[in-house]
């Protein structure tokens, strides 16, 4: 009995200026790419069953080429694999938030796919001794996870998080509740857990997975490089997009990357500390140079350190506007260095950075009881970098313009 979970695929997602010969945002173009392969290899996979984890679309108006890109990949996996269990629960980018708009995702039971939209529900395949619980995004109160002690196996579909994952490694756009516990998700009581939401493989119990999204399909993707960077599984290329195959006979587990439509590159760092402008633009070429296989029509971040605001208005823009146009994205992200107090009253040494105050305000500030400090205390240091390093792109901006 073998099970294919995969999640977010997030199509009709876009993403920078760049456009295809045929007038497709770039990066809508490279997600359905990597789908339509990714259904490719399922096919030649075979499973039984085929669990699909929620945010099939990056909105609930997708365009028109994203429905049609869905509809033919799903009817093409359903032709393949007749005798294949499917079920699809929605996720919280596939879920109107007004009655005036429908969930998308009811067209592809006209395929005989099972979606989830609504409310949890049962799904059984008899003739396997299967049964899934599937609970899309925003159940509130959530079901109660309690597996069907008639079927030889159970197994848990859902859109959610799990408490403490995005306080770790989430991004900026995703707000969590971070009030799905293990207990409550209770994963030793079922055969197989299938995650949908958190978009790099993650494993959160023995039998309990996030699978991943299929490609880079966020806002804040360099929040997801850092998490893979984190991890060190499969060295440095290690990406996290990908799709699962799980044995619930043998139990044996296999990860699939996926191949990305475009390589994310994170440039090693650029420490500018005491260097001139015309120092550190050199220090900027020549990463940019030995990049292996080059830049164009990557996604680039480098990161330039201990870099202060008038010698990134002084840096070399004209070369910077070329790393732009020769790269889908090319992120220069500079960061100014810690202030240091070297006058005043007291002993010399270190001035207490705003982070650091922040960090010292949050942690002894009275809270409404109830509420997780310790998840406060990240969520508000996460927006305070984000808005630093927002600030410190557009003054690279405004430089480059008054370059111009």
């Amino acid at each position: 009995m073998r099970v294919v979970h995969f999640a977010d695929i997030h199509l009709g997602y876009r993403q920078y200026h760049r456009q295809t010969s045929t007038g497709l945002n770039q990066r809508e173009a490279d997600i359905a790419r990597v789908f339509r392969d990714t259904i490719d290899r399922i096919i030649e996979l075979q499973p039984d069953l085929i669990l699909i984890g929620g945010d099939v679309f990056h909105n609930v108006r997708p365009t028109n080429p994203a429905i049609l890109h869905a509809y033919n990949q799903f009817r093409r996996l359903v032709e393949m694999l007749p005798d294949a269990g499917i079920v699809m629960v929605a996720g919280n980018h596939d879920i109107p938030r007004t009655s005036e708009t429908q969930c998308l995702l009811g067209l592809f039971q006209s395929l005989g796919i099972n979606v989830v939209v609504e409310q949890p529900k049962w799904i059984h395949f008899r003739e396997r001794g299967a049964s899934v619980f599937a609970v899309p995004h925003g159940m509130n109160p959530r079901p109660r996870f309690e597996p069907n002690p008639d079927a030889r196996y159970n197994l848990l579909l859902i859109h959610d998080e799990v408490a403490g994952l995005y306080r770790k490694f989430g991004g900026l756009t995703e707000r969590s509740t971070g009030d799905l516990s293990l207990n409550e998700l209770a994963p030793e009581r079922w055969n197989y857990v299938a995650l949908g939401h958190y978009h790099v493989y993650h494993q959160v119990a023995p039998n309990a997975y996030y699978s991943g999204s299929l490609e880079y399909a966020s806002t804040n993707i360099w929040s997801e490089v850092d998490e893979a960077i984190a991890k060190r599984i499969e060295g440095a290329e290690y990406s996290g997009k990908g799709f699962i195959e799980h044995n619930l006979e043998t139990g044996s587990h296999r990860f699939h990357p996926v191949k990305l439509a475009r390589r994310v590159l994170d440039l090693p760092v650029v420490n500018a500390q005491g260097l001139s402008p015309e120092e550190v633009s050199e220090a900027i070429r020549s990463t940019v140079e030995q990049c292996d296989g080059g830049i164009d029509d990557m996604i680039v971040r480098l990161i330039v350190r201990e870099i202060p605001r008038h010698v990134v208005r002084d840096l070399d823009h004209r070369a910077i506007r070329d790393y732009k146009r020769r790269a889908l994205n090319f992120l220069l992200d500079t960061r100014r260095p810690i202030p240091v107090r070297i006058e005043g009253s007291g002993a010399p040494g270190r001035r207490a950075s705003l982070m650091e105050t922040v960090r010292a305000n949050l942690e002894r500030r009275a809270i409404t009881p109830g509420i997780d400090r310790a998840a406060l205390v990240e969520l508000g240091l996460s927006y305070l970098a984000h808005a630093d390093r927002t600030a410190a792109v557009a003054i690279a901006t405004t430089a480059m313009t008054e370059a111009e």
